[in-house]
This record gives structure tokens, C-alpha cells and sequence, in this order.
């Protein structure tokens, strides 16, 4: 067996990693590529795979540097199947078709600004449509947790759950090779415990080989209940000044938990009397998704739903679709609460509250995720004097603030813990670590401190590599 490296290979996006055995080839995951725009456009312009000689598709989640490439393949000429839990596949449902909407929307956008001379940018086309989007859904199966199946000769694969967002899953492949099997488990992205609306990660038993995410190996999350107190000061902060708080946010969980998290404070009386705007089409259909799989909340999130309560709505909370609806929310001059994707401020309509609200030293923008090299939202991290937004440089008077203790990745404490849990449960089996989905300074920092518990055979591959097992 060989495990060959396409995408989030020392970098933390455009995740691709493929399974050669004897007699299959399986991807698993088929992510887009996200940072810099005119970066952004040229990598996700080639695959990197040969999708015609794929056996079988294997989906973590639904997260587009996880599953947004997956229509591309079969532009490509991949009919096959591809593999999720039935979460996923909902969520897939709603992301994939956004994501074509956004390149369509963008690239009008961006053409129209280049014929006009206002950007420096190449025109640029959409890499799929509507219709390869319904192409790909018709070839999603959906499969339970802790349900094993045969995917291609030799391999089955067995879904455990990752906690990291609804549908999440944790891919156990077992390969027989002529006699010979090794189970291999890809934790895709892993989630960290006892975070809001989701059950703890899982750890699967009997790996003889990790391919583990690394995003957060060199640091440590500050505790939610922490976060939730900090929350707290910046919106009395920029109430107080009269200005807007704009939280770019993914989607997929990452909005949910802001919800969650401006709910409870709204319970304890320590929500200002300000607006809460949900300014993402995509995020209403996905909270509608979340409604639909209650299988998979944590303890305290169905405590909520017993007592018919929705862990998704407030009296202060608006979700908005309408373009129009969304134009009001910049020109009111009231203090507001903006929740919109994306997460990196590369697409959607964040890019239009920064545009507005950015250069306002009133409003504040609150950071909640990771923000990839070479992004918006990383240089905004930087406070960097000047940003482009839609190509034109403004100056970034907001105050920013970055609050990474709601990442829903497992921290470098959550990543060791992880690693002897399964050491300890493979008996010793477990040979060999594979580092993937991080920047090679938090994979030098886990490779470190896994050596010194005695965890040796190590590996970070780059884009390109092949590991042979």
C-alpha cells in the first residue's frame, strides 16, 4: 500500500490524499484549495488526480477545502461512488451548490471589475455549475457510523465520529492486500471535546497507521467558557462606541456555535440590546440541516431540544437571504451583530461588510477561525494598515480581535491525548504517524513532542510525496 499526498500537505486546505493498494486506488477527501485569490484560482484549475482510475471516493465532511473539488472529478470523467455519512451528504447538498453560486457570482463580479480597469486580476471563469454540482450528489452514498462496507477490491471502509462538525467522520479503511491487512485511519479533521451541539471525537481502535491533522500541533485553545466571557466584553465594548461587530464565519458549525454561544449569554443578561444578523444564505439552509440530525448532538444541546427550545434562535436573531435584506444591514448606522461567511474573507458577503465597515475604528472584526497564508482574513489577523477588499486597498481602522478558542480543531493537547488513546488501544500496533492538514511549524512542534513519548516513525509529507507502508 501507498498513500500518495495531492492536497493539504503542509498546508491546511485543498485536502486530496490517495490510497494505492494492489488492486484499488481510493482519494480521500477531494477539497478546494483556499487562500489568495489569483493563487486560489490557478491550483484549483488542475485536480491532481487522475480521476479516471479512482476505485472509490471517501468523504470526511462537508467543509469546501474537504469536499468542494468533489464535482470537478466528475467533469473529469469519475462515475463511481462517493462515500459520507448521511449528515455530510445534506450538508453537501446546500455547500456545493453555494460554492458553484459563488464562483458564478465572483467571477461576473471580478470580470466586470477587470473590463473596467478597477482590479488587477486576470478574468476569471467558474470551475463547475449547478448541474456537475447535482452530478456529484446523485453519486453520494450515504453510510452511517460504525457501519463497515466493502468500497473496492480489498478495502473496506468503517465512518467513527470526529466531532468536528454535523457529519463529521473519521475514515477506518481496512486493506487486505493478498493475506495481508493493515487498517489505516484518517482522522480527517479532528474535533476537540467538550465543545457546544456536538458528541466528542472518537477514537478508533487497532490502527496500525495514523494519518492525523496537525492544524493546531504547535498551540493551545483557550477553554469555550473562556471565550464565551470574552465574547461578552467585545460586544459591551463596541456597543458601548456605537459600532458593529463583524464576525466572518464558516458556515458549517463555526455560525451555529456563535449562535449557541450569543443565546447563552443572552440567557445570563449579558447580550447587549443589539441586532444579531445571520447574513449568509448558505448558513439558514445549513442551521435547517443541523434541525434534521438531532443523532448527533451532545447531551446539553438535546437537553435544549427536550425542552423545545431551538439551540439556533433568539429574539435578537435575524437570518437574512435577500441581497436587499443584506445591503440594510451596512447602511443602518445602528449598532449590529454581522455573522457571515466565508470564514477566510475570500467569497461571499463578508466582503461586503468589510468593505463597508472596515475603515470605521467604531466596529470591531472578531476573528473565530483559522485564517490560511495569504488571506483577507489572514492579513487582518496581521492588522496589517492596508487591505484589499474586491481588489481595491482600504485602511484597516476597525479593531480587530481574534478569538481562536472556538476553533473546532483539536489543539496540540487534544492531538497527543489522541495519539496514546490509540497507541494505547492498537496494542501496539500502531507504527507509524502521518502528519497531514497543518503548516510545517506546528507539524515540527507535534513531531517533536511525539518523539519524546516515544512515537519515532513520524512523517510530514509536502504536496507530491508518496509514502509507502
Amino acid at each position: 500500500m501507498e498513500i500518495e499526498f495531492v492536497g493539504a500537505a503542509q498546508t491546511v486546505t485543498g485536502s486530496k490524499h490517495l490510497v494505492h493498494t494492489k488492486h484499488a486506488t481510493v482519494l480521500l477527501d477531494c477539497g478546494l484549495f483556499q487562500g489568495a485569490r489569483r493563487e486560489s484560482i490557478e491550483r484549483n484549475k488542475h485536480l491532481g488526480v487522475d480521476a479516471r482510475k479512482l476505485s472509490a471516493v471517501v468523504l470526511s465532511h462537508a467543509h469546501i477545502d474537504h469536499s468542494g473539488a468533489l464535482p470537478m472529478l466528475g467533469k473529469a470523467g469519475y462515475d463511481g461512488p462517493i462515500y459520507c455519512t448521511p449528515a455530510t451528504r445534506d450538508l453537501c447538498a446546500a455547500m456545493l451548490a453555494d460554492a458553484a453560486n459563488i464562483q458564478d457570482s465572483d467571477a461576473r463580479y471580478i470580470n466586470k471589475e477587470v473590463d473596467r480597469g478597477a482590479v488587477d486580476m486576470d478574468r476569471v471563469e467558474p470551475l463547475y455549475d449547478e448541474n456537475d454540482v447535482l452530478r456529484t450528489l446523485g453519486q453520494m452514498i450515504s453510510v452511517p457510523y460504525h457501519r463497515r462496507l466493502t468500497i473496492a477490491p480489498g478495502v473496506e471502509v468503517t465512518f467513527t465520529d470526529a466531532g468536528h462538525v454535523l457529519g463529521s467522520a473519521q475514515t477506518v479503511l481496512d486493506v487486505d492486500e493478498d493475506g495481508r491487512r493493515t487498517r489505516l485511519i484518517f482522522t480527517g479533521d479532528l474535533g476537540r471535546k467538550h465543545m457546544p451541539i456536538l458528541r466528542d471525537p472518537e477514537c478508533p481502535e487497532g490502527a496500525d497507521v495514523l494519518l492525523m491533522e496537525s492544524t493546531y500541533g504547535d498551540r493551545l485553545h483557550a477553554p469555550i467558557e473562556e471565550m464565551d466571557a470574552k465574547l461578552a466584553e467585545v460586544l459591551a465594548r463596541v456597543y458601548k462606541r456605537g459600532g458593529k461587530v463583524i464576525i466572518p464565519s464558516f458556515a458549517l458549525e463555526r455560525a451555529q456555535e456563535i449562535v449557541f454561544a450569543l443565546k447563552a449569554l443572552k440567557r445570563q443578561d449579558k447580550m447587549p440590546p443589539m441586532p444579531v444578523y445571520v447574513d449568509s444564505p448558505l448558513t439558514v439552509k445549513i442551521t435547517d440541516v443541523f434541525k434534521l440530525h438531532p443523532e448527533v448532538y451532545d447531551d446539553e444541546t438535546r437537553a435544549l431540544i427536550d425542552r423545545n427550545e431551538s439551540p439556533f434562535d433568539f429574539d435578537q436573531l435575524r437570518y437574512v437571504s435577500s441581497k436587499e435584506d443584506s445591503k440594510a444591514i451596512d447602511a443602518d448606522n445602528h449598532p449590529a451583530i454581522i455573522i457571515s461567511a466565508s470564514g477566510m474573507c475570500e467569497a461571499g458577503r463578508i466582503l461586503h461588510h468589510l468593505k463597508a465597515g472596515i475603515e470605521d475604528p467604531k466596529n470591531a472584526v472578531l476573528i473565530v477561525g483559522f485564517q490560511a497564508p495569504h488571506t483577507l482574513g489572514r492579513r487582518i489577523v496581521e492588522k496589517r494598515p492596508r487591505v484589499k477588499v474586491f481588489g481595491v486597498e482600504r485602511d484597516l481602522r476597525a479593531e480587530v480581535v481574534v478569538m481562536n478558542g472556538f476553533s473546532a480543531h483539536a489543539d496540540q493537547k487534544d492531538l497527543l491525548e489522541y495519539v496514546d488513546a490509540g497507541r494505547e488501544q492498537s496494542k501496539g500496533k500502531l507504527r507509524k504517524v502521518i502528519l497531514v492538514h497543518g503548516e510545517p511549524g506546528p507539524q515540527k512542534a507535534l513531531t517533536e513532542l511525539l518523539g519524546k513519548k516515544g512515537m519515532h516513525d513520524v512523517a510530514a509529507p509536502a504536496s507530491g510525496d508518496r509514502i509507502s507502508i
